[in-house]
């Protein structure tokens, strides 16, 4: 049998309620957009004839009630709040009225952002890669059972920094819903367990530094709460 060269870093693993197991995280997916404000704080309309993905990797993972280092090379890091998709069963080039069956569960999710790095690789047209997948980056909090949970629909979302509140809308206000976005991604992708969908942020996003706590809620779902560390 092959031995591999180096020690393999171990599946991140999410807390799930009710459970004693946990759920693996095999692929992390983003969706860019998914809210029509958030868009155009951006500079930017929605574009409604498809959504647009980008990915982080597994060691972006990190648990709630983390302290999370500020990452090298930015000085403009941003937060993003967003509702996380948790996928439990395989879909490929499912329709919207079978995406549902995919879903395993959901959770409240940050999707940090070095926000001048995005925007100086956006204006080159380059790949957002250095602003958006890298370590440490998608903080997530347990993940609750769709059966659990019930519909998505008009759930308040809403980030707050210290005592301010940053972000605050409503999950009915995305641009596509789970079932659109796991449908189309399944074109693509053969979605499997352990696969988690980053749904998009609502606006309001923003700024934080060393020492700041940032708490993000869904209703219905386990908070997410980091607090930002010092610089590496």
């Amino acid at each position: 049998m092959t031995k591999a060269l180096f020690e393999v870093p171990a599946t991140p693993l999410v807390p799930v309620r009710g459970e004693t197991a946990a759920f693996p995280v095999h692929r992390i997916f983003c969706v860019g957009r998914n809210y029509a404000e958030h868009a155009a704080e951006m500079g930017f309309e929605v574009d409604r004839e498809a959504p647009f993905y980008f990915t982080k990797p597994v060691s972006a993972i990190v648990a709630t009630g983390s302290t999370i280092a500020y990452p090298p090379g930015t000085s403009n890091f941003h937060y993003e709040m967003e509702l996380v998709v948790a996928i439990g069963a395989p879909a490929f080039k499912v329709g919207v009225d079978e995406a549902a069956n995919a879903v395993f569960g959901y959770a409240c999710g940050l999707d940090m952002t070095r926000r001048d790095l995005q925007i100086a690789y956006r204006v080159k047209q380059r790949p957002w890669s250095l602003g958006k997948a890298f370590e440490q980056s998608a903080p997530i909090a347990e993940i609750t059972k769709a059966a659990d949970y019930g519909a998505i629909g008009p759930q308040r979302i809403h980030l707050s920094v210290g005592d301010e509140v940053r972000q605050d809308a409503h999950l009915s206000d995305m641009v596509w819903s789970v079932a659109e976005l796991i449908s189309h991604l399944s074109q693509f992708y053969h979605l499997v367990p352990g696969d988690l969908i980053f749904t998009g942020t609502p606006a309001g996003v923003g700024p934080v530094v060393s020492g700041d706590a940032i708490h993000g809620e869904i209703e219905g779902l386990q908070p997410v709460e980091v607090v930002i560390g010092d610089a590496e």
